[in-house]
């Protein structure tokens, strides 16, 4: 499991990069308040990846990804999740994180599309969590990764 001050970091980074976040799901065609939905699945997220965790290496992170483009894709449709995906990759100097990322961001995408009806039921917290259970799934089948040497 990650420690408070990672936990605490993660949250401060998405504060900070909200609102470049917004203006990506604004500019890919995202109404304001998809925008604003979008901002806040991208908090949520780290919640839930935290809490369906089991603190094994990289999984925390992978499940974050992961649920937060199934999301975005599912909801706002792909266009808006590449957007921000590429808008919260911007700039980051560790190449192996940022691999990790697209490639756990790829997969969500693809299951965010793929299951928009399901993806679009019920409150945020609600996909949240029903994604994540996926996503251990996709975790515990080899599909989403992790990099041990960053």
């Amino acid at each position: 499991m990650s420690s408070p001050f990672d936990q605490l970091k993660k949250a401060a980074q998405a504060v900070v990069g909200a609102p470049h976040v917004f203006n990506a799901a604004r500019s890919a065609g995202a109404s304001s308040s998809a925008a604003a939905d979008v901002m806040a699945a991208s908090a949520a997220a780290i919640q839930v990846a935290s809490s369906h965790s089991d603190g094994t290496p990289g999984m925390q992170n992978a499940i974050r990804h992961f649920v937060w483009q199934a999301y975005i894709a599912g909801r706002h449709g792909v266009a808006v999740a590449e957007a921000v995906a590429a808008a919260h990759e911007e700039g980051r100097d560790t190449p192996h994180d940022t691999r990790v990322d697209l490639h756990n961001n790829a997969v969500g995408r693809e299951y965010g599309a793929a299951h928009s009806a399901d993806v679009g039921q019920g409150s945020l917290p609600d996909a949240l969590g029903r994604l994540a259970v996926v996503a251990k799934q996709k975790w515990a089948a080899d599909e989403l990764i992790w990099v041990k040497d960053r």
